[in-house]
């Protein structure tokens, strides 16, 4: 069994930082990639950004060069370091983890996510 918690969230002022973390634990093989999604009201789930297990880095225009993602492997750890907040990025963030669990089965796991709200 594989459990993901996001923490970190919470209120910022338009052009402050908040830093996510998403730990993943259980009987964990192996963490293929790792994502952040975010939920605004009445918008769908989009992605934000993703990390392979090799530490490759991809993310969506919209925060490109005011957010960066990060991983510990050994503590099976995602980050996501968001900068020059704007009230746009408001929504519920959460994490995805592609993971090879018990018996080496693959799954993709998600978490319960963390409110992001950006003052204006």
């Amino acid at each position: 069994q594989v459990q993901v918690v996001e923490s970190g969230g919470g209120l910022v002022q338009a052009g402050g930082s908040l830093r996510l973390s998403c730990a993943t634990s259980g009987t964990i093989y192996s963490i293929n990639a790792m994502d952040w999604y975010r939920q605004a009201p009445g918008k769908e789930r989009e992605l934000v950004a993703t990390i392979t297990s090799g530490g490759a880095t991809t993310y969506a225009d919209s925060v490109k060069g005011r957010f960066a993602i990060s991983r510990d492997n050994a503590k099976n750890t995602v980050y996501l370091q968001m900068n020059i907040l704007e009230p746009e990025d408001t929504a519920v963030y959460y994490c995805k983890a592609d993971v090879y669990g018990r018996f080496r089965v693959r799954g993709i796991y998600w978490g319960q996510g963390t409110q992001v709200t950006v003052s204006s």
